[in-house]
């Protein structure tokens, strides 16, 4: 009886959940309108062409807040939906909330000419404009004196920051919606009209809220600058923009921090629908590619007793440079979503070294003892062609990466010695990682074969290698980060043309430890 093998699997399952979140964007994007012959659809307001007014009230409280508590900052006359609207404002802000206080911000659509108060034509959604956060440390210069942070409040108590950027939508879609069906993201916004019309559906885009548009809110913090935003939202992308706002809110009850889920934000803020689709998409094939990359990985070095062919510094670099990653991630306060993954992968290559070195371990009550295994004259021949080629590297590796950190001292202001240390560290990895990873591409040339190298493993990486070079130019990333997205396709390029130049020695064992000498002996 046959049995799919797990990698089926995945990929049966992996195509199963695209064209499903396919269907599902499909639906979020083009939901089914209501028969206008059935007596329960809902009108849209908007389909009476009315002439809006739209104004932008400020007040220290949020829910309940009065019209006597509210400040009119912005009355957007000559309103119409379809238009496109950018405003710079100096925001005022008073002593409530220069003192550790909170600020809101009040929007109102309403006909034009009449009040946006008590008007049972007017729409309204609030906002706060501050959260508390801790604030970021301030840089300093290592050799010179530390300065506070730029609020001058303790680095560990979260303050008030404000929000520098808002941005106001409306659904601009005249649908006509079966008030037994609405949708649950359209019916938290949806309000009626005396005539029995649903209101526009006014949105306030809270996604678009960045970290790294928080500026601290001092007792000295007058006024703050806001830039306002307005521009019309289709259906669809309203209710995607709710759905994933209603998801970032369960992950927050669920113990995810505002960093954590910053750089999920960031995917569908600092990107365009195209580029969202193309995320998804190459989203589910690294994920495909990563797990069967990891389960061959394992594999060929569960089963690996020789580094005959194999570059041992090669693997203790990619340990220590995982290591000073996984580090520089945790003093950068990076999202889970990244450092835990890292984490584990670092885990991995601790493993890899113990295999590489034969590292066996033994108890002797409670405490252990280390044992090297033996090595082989064809390990020790390959171990000096190793070391040949990290002799010639060091003279050009050593130099710049002093030279590097000096300056770095010199010039560039650090958080901490030890936020100095990881940063060149990670520095090296980033510029010159590529250069560890030639020590391989050395043995494969004296050896004048690649057979020894685990190919399954290797070419599921070189794929991940071509997805991580699309999401270099998608996601907003550090350009040393993007530039290192591009390091490995040079060295791929080049194990390839040395698996076309050296023919397969079959008296060598491949990554399951068979040759082809051996199974010819076998079959006769």
């Amino acid at each position: 009886m046959y049995f799919p093998s797990l990698t089926t699997i995945l990929l049966g399952l992996g195509i199963a959940y695209v064209g499903h979140s396919v269907w599902t964007m499909f639906d979020l994007f083009y939901p089914t309108p209501c028969d206008p012959a059935v007596s329960s659809c809902i009108k849209p307001f908007l389909a009476r062409n009315p002439k809006l007014e739209l104004s932008m009230f400020t007040s220290p409280r949020g829910k309940g807040a009065t019209s006597s508590s509210m400040d009119l900052v912005w009355k957007f006359d000559n309103f119409t939906v379809g238009a496109k609207e950018q405003r710079n404002f100096n925001i005022s802000l008073p002593k409530k909330t220069r003192n550790n206080g909170t600020f809101f911000v009040h929007i109102f659509l309403y006909p034009q000419g009449e009040s946006p108060f008590g008007n049972s034509r007017s729409v309204y959604q609030f906002s706060p404009l501050t959260q508390y956060s801790i604030p970021e440390a301030e840089s300093f210069n290592l050799l010179g004196d530390k300065n506070k942070t730029s609020s001058g409040h303790s680095p560990d108590v979260p303050i008030t920051h404000w929000k520098s950027k808002l941005a106001v939508n409306v659904m601009e879609d005249t649908l006509l919606l079966d008030r037994y069906s609405v949708p649950g993201d359209l019916y938290r916004l949806i309000r009626l009209s005396p005539e029995g019309d649903y209101l526009p559906l006014l949105y306030i885009d809270e996604l678009g809220q960045r970290l790294k548009d928080l500026k601290p809110v001092s007792k000295e913090s007058r006024q703050m600058t806001l830039e306002v935003t307005y521009s019309p939202i289709s259906v669809g992308r309203l209710r995607l923009y709710s759905n994933l706002q209603q998801s970032i809110q369960h992950l927050h009850t669920m113990g995810f921090t505002e960093k954590d889920t910053d750089e999920l934000v960031g995917i569908f803020a600092d990107t365009n629908f195209y580029f969202l689709a193309a995320t998804v998409a190459v989203s589910m094939l690294h994920l495909l590619f990563d797990f069967l990359a990891f389960k061959n990985d394992i594999s060929f070095w569960r089963n690996k007793d020789t580094m005959e062919g194999l570059s041992t510094r090669a693997v203790v670099w990619r340990c220590v440079s995982q290591i000073i990653i996984f580090l520089y991630l945790m003093d950068e306060q990076t999202s889970l979503l990244v450092l835990i993954p890292t984490g584990i992968g670092t885990l991995i290559e601790v493993w890899k070294v113990k295999k590489a070195f034969k590292v066996i371990i033994t108890w002797n009550g409670r405490k252990p003892s280390f044992q090297l295994g033996a090595v082989s004259k064809k390990e020790q021949e390959t171990a000096e062609f190793d070391s040949k080629a990290m002799q010639y590297l060091s003279y050009v590796l050593y130099p710049l990466c002093v030279a590097g950190a000096v300056y770095s001292l010199l010039y560039t202001p650090h958080k901490s010695w030890y936020s100095w240390v990881v940063r060149n560290l990670v520095n090296g990895v980033y510029a010159f990682g590529f250069l560890f990873m030639l020590p391989q591409l050395f043995v494969n040339y004296k050896l004048k074969s690649v057979a020894h190298l685990p190919w399954r493993a290797f070419m599921y990486k070189a794929f991940n290698t071509f997805i991580d070079d699309i999401f270099a130019f998608i996601i907003t990333m550090p350009t040393a980060h993007r530039m290192a997205c591009f390091r490995d396709d040079v060295v791929f390029g080049v194990y390839l043309y040395q698996r076309w130049l050296y023919p397969v020695d079959k008296t060598r064992v491949n990554e399951y430890g068979q040759s082809f000498t051996e199974d010819e002996k076998k079959t006769n």
